[in-house]
């Protein structure tokens, strides 16, 4: 809650029952633990809050493996924490035309505590073995400044294609120009997630972002397109908050069974659909 006090008693109930795109401390311009995010989940009412850290270089200029095992220790992680089911995932950064990800040409010789690979994984390969699901997102659109709405939207279903990735993140406010009805049919067909941001309503991206998000959230109701809802929260306090994006929902009349984040059990059988069940795990 921005220049305001924060009372965790008196947080306001979310209209979703999951949070599937927050950040922790390990993103680096974050700035609450992965236990504070839980807790402020419960307050808000949650169901289940999908932990998403950055997967890029924002988070280390480097490619070593020790600088991701943040990721590759997820299994110390409760599936069940504090009441509040907990999902392993990573916001995957497209890093070229081709619709790759981050870190998928990088080939490690060794593991976090320095044993040698017989077969040598990439480091995407080896952070996916412990993720839930991901997303994928543009943060630096360099890449993809001179191309065609023709390779970019290729760029974008290609990224659908990988089987870890769930949910296109913030695609409205990325900046890369793609043909939208394409893009959603690819999500449609395999069962994927399209993002609806509530960062991305943010004041300082201005009426053009804004626009394009509405119009994508037009798109999926007419195209009977799943979304998901993502706060894109940096600090604990922002979990559970979507404030704009049940505002633009409500006033288009947005079928609420295209909300795949609308509770837990829908939300967990579109993973099941769409990339494999997620293991049920013990609470704590």
């Amino acid at each position: 809650m921005h220049g305001s006090t924060y009372d965790q008693a008196s947080v306001p109930q979310s209209p979703f029952g999951c949070d599937v795109h927050t950040h922790t401390l390990f993103s680096r311009h974050a700035y609450s633990t992965i236990g504070e995010c839980v807790d402020a989940a419960r307050a808000a009412g949650l169901e289940l809050l999908g932990s998403t850290d950055h997967y890029s270089c924002m988070t280390s200029p480097s490619l070593h493996v020790r600088d991701y095992q943040y990721f590759i220790n997820f299994d110390v992680w409760p599936r069940v924490w504090n009441g509040v089911r907990v999902l392993r995932g990573a916001e995957a950064d497209i890093i070229d035309l081709e619709g790759h990800l981050f870190g998928w040409n990088t080939y490690l010789s060794e593991g976090i505590t320095g044993k040698s690979f017989e077969h040598r994984p990439t480091l995407q390969e080896y952070v996916w073995r412990n993720l839930d699901y991901a997303i994928a997102s543009i943060h630096d659109k360099t890449f993809a400044q001179s191309a065609s709405l023709v390779r970019a939207t290729e760029m974008y279903v290609r990224a659908l294609a990988d089987p870890k990735v769930l949910i296109l993140g913030h695609s409205g406010r990325a900046g890369v120009p793609f043909d939208v009805d394409a893009v959603l049919c690819a999500a449609k067909e395999r069962g994927k997630l399209i993002e609806i941001n509530e960062h991305s309503f943010a004041r300082h991206y201005g009426s053009s972002t804004h626009n394009t998000c509405r119009r994508i959230a037009e798109r999926c109701a007419e195209l009977g397109v799943m979304i998901a809802t993502g706060s894109d929260a940096h600090i604990a306090c922002d979990i559970g908050r979507f404030d704009k994006t049940f505002a633009l929902l409500e006033e288009i009349h947005f079928p609420t069974e295209l909300i795949a984040t609308r509770d837990a059990h829908t939300f967990l059988r579109v993973c099941e659909h769409a990339i494999g069940a997620l293991p049920e795990g013990r609470p704590q």
